[in-house]
């Protein structure tokens, strides 16, 4: 099971993420934001919030992201 080892945000909206299995890549957030609980994202403040969690990524009103989604 792939997880997520690291995180950065950047002011763009897209995440630096790494990878347990040593991928690493850029993940655009962008399409995601205007949907259900994710909207919240579109402040940058609150988007730079993310950290990795269990096998994705998490803010802190626990809106998350699957490693599978991301990788």
């Amino acid at each position: 099971m792939v997880k997520v080892k690291t995180v950065n945000p950047n002011n763009d909206y897209t995440l630096f993420v790494e990878l347990s299995d040593g991928r690493t890549g850029i993940f655009d957030v962008k399409p995601y934001l205007s949907k259900g609980v994710l909207k919240q994202l579109q402040d940058i403040n609150y988007f730079k919030q993310v950290r990795p969690f269990f096998c994705g990524i998490i803010w802190p009103d626990e809106q998350d992201l699957s490693a599978d989604t991301i990788a």
